[in-house]
């Protein structure tokens, strides 16, 4: 499965979320917050755990999950340009608001 593809849902980066600040966590306590039932929560998991961004393992009668946050190196690694470019784009805006390039003078 494609991390893009997983990772596009709001839903599953919603998941994603709860995982990085609160550690493994079982179905239902990933279902708790969201507005949907625990069968589609758990179809988002399913989608999120083939993308490899999750893995799960039973505990007792209960299906853990945990963050496996690896796969994310790729979506990182496709929108480092796209930031380095924001980043000189909100350099030069400030620099301009500033008036450091305004008109080649301070204001």
């Amino acid at each position: 499965m494609d991390v893009f593809f997983a990772v596009a849902d709001p839903t599953r980066r919603a998941i994603l979320e709860h995982l990085r600040n609160q550690g493994p966590l079982s179905i239902s306590a990933l279902a708790e917050p969201l507005p949907m039932s625990r069968q589609a929560v758990t179809k988002h998991l399913g989608v999120l755990e083939k993308a490899g961004l999750i893995q799960g393992h039973a505990r007792g009668r209960e299906r853990v999950h945990r963050l496996s946050s690896e796969p994310l190196r790729e979506v990182d690694e496709w929108l480092a340009p796209y930031s380095a470019q924001w980043d000189e784009r909100l350099d030069r805006l400030k620099d301009y608001l500033e008036g450091e390039d305004h008109d080649g003078s301070d204001r």
